[in-house]
């Protein structure tokens, strides 16, 4: 996404050394640019994504910490009902796709994806901020985490047969179908991380020239676009990760 000046790339322009430290750091590994202090946003706006979903989560776990009184709900929407909701839904996406007991020990990284993911892409419908989520280093970050985390979780369950299921059942067709699970598996980590950094990036671009032309009224509609977009690309995000999760620690039976 084209860099552009928001809140928080306003707010750090004003740090004389931070242009400097930006200079330091030399070309981008992918775009082969020079980073500007507007290259810092994203992972500024991702950092306060982090500490807000901590706080969030500290808070709730405080609600719920006194099992007497966690077994009564709220009778309104608060923090605690709110988490609730938002992790019984994707729990449930996972124990549906891999099955309680898998899903159980393996959802802190689906949980986790959800909730930065989510709280990320609400960024999108904050006039003068942009979400992290735009940019292709921050989402890349998240699916090389996936990527890496059910390569790990496949050889942990099943040891060398993770491998060994990647040539297929028949050994003489071996040659044709290994290089060609080899491949579709390393793609993955691209495509979740360029589906959601297109979404986001377009739907923000977007709602920003509707508010650039006129500033009332008019965006309303593309904010009730994007907020179907966050919930979606969070969605799929989280499904897709249970899934290469679950197909990866599925016990090998040949």
């Amino acid at each position: 996404m084209p860099e552009h000046t928001t809140f928080i790339t306003y707010l750090l322009s004003k740090f004389p050394a931070l242009q400097h430290n930006a200079e330091l750091i030399g070309y981008s590994f992918i775009g082969h640019r020079e980073p500007t202090w507007r290259s810092f946003e994203p992972i500024g706006t991702a950092l306060l994504v982090v500490l807000f979903v901590t706080l969030l989560a500290l808070r709730a776990r405080s609600k719920v910490a006194d099992l007497d009184l966690a077994v009564i709900p709220d009778d309104k929407l608060t923090v605690r009902t709110f988490m609730e909701a938002f992790v019984g839904f994707f729990y449930g996406i996972a124990r549906d796709v891999m099955g309680p007991k898998r899903a159980k020990r393996y959802f802190p990284i689906i949980g986790g994806s959800a909730c930065f993911i989510f709280f990320a892409n609400v960024l999108t419908l904050i006039p003068g901020l942009a979400p992290a989520t735009s940019s292709l280093n921050i989402t890349l970050g998240c699916a090389l985490g996936v990527f890496i985390a059910f390569n790990y979780y496949g050889l942990q369950a099943n040891g060398f047969g993770y491998v060994k299921h990647l040539a297929g059942p028949k050994w003489y067709l071996a040659w044709l179908i290994f290089p060609i699970e080899v491949i579709s598996t390393c793609v993955r980590p691209v495509t979740l991380s360029i589906r959601l950094m297109v979404n986001m990036a377009v739907d923000h671009l977007l709602a920003s020239i509707a508010i650039g032309m006129v500033a009332v009224f008019v965006p309303v509609p593309l904010m009730f676009l994007g907020a179907i977009v966050i919930v979606v690309q969070t969605l799929v995000f989280s499904l897709l990760t249970s899934i290469y999760i679950g197909l990866a620690t599925e016990h090998e039976e040949h």
